[in-house]
């Protein structure tokens, strides 16, 4: 008897965005809208909590046209997966992990404690 297996790569994250979104042209030709989200970490063994500055990135041309009219401080929350591009640099083979988004959204600021970011 097999045991199938299901992977699943699914994140969600809300946060503030750190700074504007950053469009660039990659040598295939494609558009990449990157941006940042810093959010909230709670820490169940310290007082407090710590922040992660995360990378995203889209492909979705719908949604970066969204993106790139958010300003620095708008708090967000997108979905997407997880994953790891490489490329080549003149020094070898580079890499990064990074969430590729396939929804956003502007939050809006009354939309209770979770929206909320210190």
């Amino acid at each position: 008897m097999s045991v199938a297996v299901i992977d699943r790569n699914d994140v969600v994250l809300r946060g503030r965005l750190s700074a504007p979104a950053e469009v660039r042209t990659l040598p295939s030709g494609d558009t990449l809208v990157s941006f940042r989200l810093v959010v909230r970490r709670p820490e169940p063994r310290a007082r407090g909590q710590s922040t992660d500055t995360l990378p995203c990135i889209t492909y979705d041309r719908a949604l970066q046209r969204r993106i790139t009219a958010w300003q620095a401080g708008d708090v967000v929350e997108v979905e997407g997966a997880l994953q790891r591009r490489f490329w080549r640099t003149a020094s070898g083979t580079a890499s990064v992990t990074e969430v590729n988004c396939r929804r956003g959204r502007k939050v809006p600021r009354s939309a209770g404690p979770d929206a909320r970011t210190a």
